[in-house]
């Protein structure tokens, strides 16, 4: 194999494809990534860890085609500090030597026999802008669990129903959904699948910066869902199980609202939680024209500030995680915010609105359990 490609575009693509290579890989091949070139297609570098795999396909001018496994996290960081000329890269039966200007070295070829095939690219299912899908999963993917004894609720659920995906995600203490819009492959689609939040926060991350990304899914046999973008293809096994119904939680009529400045709340959340306890209770007591915000009691640090507010409907108090309503806070892209509720010990729902005055817009809903003051 011999091959001459641009500095740039081969540390870009070694990076990205390294850039989920486990630590401590059940074999040691999984450590490293896969090259092939060929005359005809170009460069493709890839990785698979069994579960999420990764492809991408770069321009290349190969003399001879040929293929090898090679240290992907190594390979990187030698990409990255080439200097900016064209690489030229060769391997023999046992070596893969790169020389970049006065920089050379030589990296260790792994058995390549003992690679595993990456899967199967699964069925078309349709179309979504990468900008929409990578905002949705940013906002949706905060609330998913980081608790892998509870590999559910790592997940993000995602339900592909018609025209609109609907995303959705909770670790039992807040719960966040999305409905965005795609162009799906049949009008009737109706698919649920539980796709691990980690994939879906790498493809906003690294896939979404511009265009169409296709989606894809298989849901016999191995389950697993694709994405592919710009010559970037991810694919990842879905988790199993009955995710929890949680659409129930969000009540149907709220007898309480308070609409108030997305900033000035941020803000004034991040100064009082200073002094916040080891719960990050923070409490709010609302009535008319105002929002107290409240943290820390007794002989300990204490810090209370006031934002103006509008409200409809009677005085509440209620607290909340601190970090946890900064969360909700962060995903809007609203100049305003609506909490609504039902009473002090139910849950609030968090939703964006363009104006005080108008209606909250409902495409993206975060609901945030209360809790106990005191504790």
């Amino acid at each position: 194999m011999k091959f001459r490609v641009e500095k740039e575009v081969l540390s870009e693509a070694v990076s990205w494809a390294a850039r989920t290579l486990p630590t401590r890989p059940a074999v040691p091949v999984l450590a490293g990534v896969h090259i092939t070139a060929s005359p005809t297609s170009g460069l493709e570098i890839s990785s698979f860890d069994y579960e999420v795999s990764g492809k991408v396909v770069v321009d290349a001018q190969v003399e001879n085609e040929g293929q090898v496994v090679v240290s992907g996290r190594l390979l990187a960081e030698i990409c990255r500090s080439l200097p900016n000329r064209p690489v030229d890269v060769e391997h023999d039966e046992q070596k893969l030597v790169i020389k970049c200007g006065a920089s050379s070295f030589s990296l260790p070829s792994m058995p390549i026999d003992d690679y595993p095939p990456l899967p199967s690219f699964p069925e078309f299912k349709g179309v979504v802008d990468a900008n929409v899908l990578g905002h949705a999963v940013n906002q949706v993917s905060i609330a998913a669990s980081r608790d892998d004894t509870l590999p559910l609720l790592t997940s993000v659920r995602m339900e592909m129903v018609g025209s609109i995906i609907s995303l959705l995600a909770t670790d039992r203490y807040r719960l966040a959904l999305r409905e965005i819009e795609w162009d799906p492959s049949l009008q009737d689609l109706d698919i649920k699948a539980l796709v691990k939040a980690k994939t879906l926060q790498d493809v906003a991350k690294s896939m979404t910066t511009s265009g169409p990304v296709n989606i894809a899914l298989e849901t016999q046999g191995m389950a697993i869902i694709g994405f592919e973008a710009g010559g970037r293809t991810v694919t990842s096994q879905l988790n199993d199980g009955d995710y929890p119904d949680v659409r129930k939680l969000f009540p149907d009529v709220s007898t309480t609202y308070v609409v108030v400045s997305t900033s000035e709340l941020s803000d004034s959340v991040k100064r009082v939680s200073l002094v916040a306890a080891h719960n990050n209770q923070i409490r709010l007591t609302i009535s008319e024209g105002n929002i107290s915000l409240e943290a820390g009691q007794g002989e300990d640090a204490h810090a209370v500030e006031n934002i103006p507010c509008h409200l409809e409907g009677p005085d509440i108090t209620t607290a909340f995680n601190s970090r946890y309503l900064l969360d909700g806070l962060s995903a809007l892209d609203t100049n305003y915010v609506r909490l609504s509720f039902t009473d002090s010990a139910r849950p609030a729902i968090i939703t964006g609105q363009a104006e005080i005055g108008g209606s909250d817009q409902q495409d993206f809903k975060y609901l945030l359990m209360p809790i106990r003051f005191g504790i």
